[in-house]
């Protein structure tokens, strides 16, 4: 699954650059995941780093996208070019 950002962010600017693949970024209102970015940090650390970094803990798993731990790794794969080790 990928994750999500709820209402109840306050816009601090902690979690976007502890995405390492770059998939939060500033919406309209307050910053948004995009799921096709997210692999939930798999291949990169063992916990997801803008959850670790929420200090209004309003970042669950987004319910619609639906994500084994192995499909999380194949993302990983293709948005950084390297093979699982």
């Amino acid at each position: 699954m990928a994750l999500m950002i709820t209402d109840e962010c306050i816009n601090c600017d902690v979690c976007e650059p502890e995405c390492p693949n770059g998939a939060i970024a500033q919406g309209e209102e307050i910053y948004v995941i995009d799921a096709n970015l997210c692999t939930e940090c798999v291949g990169h650390y063992e916990t997801s780093q803008c959850v670790e970094v929420c200090p209004v803990d309003c970042i669950p798993l987004n319910p619609d996208v639906k994500e084994s731990r192995d499909e999380l790794m194949e993302k990983y794969q293709r948005i950084t070019g390297e093979n699982a080790a």
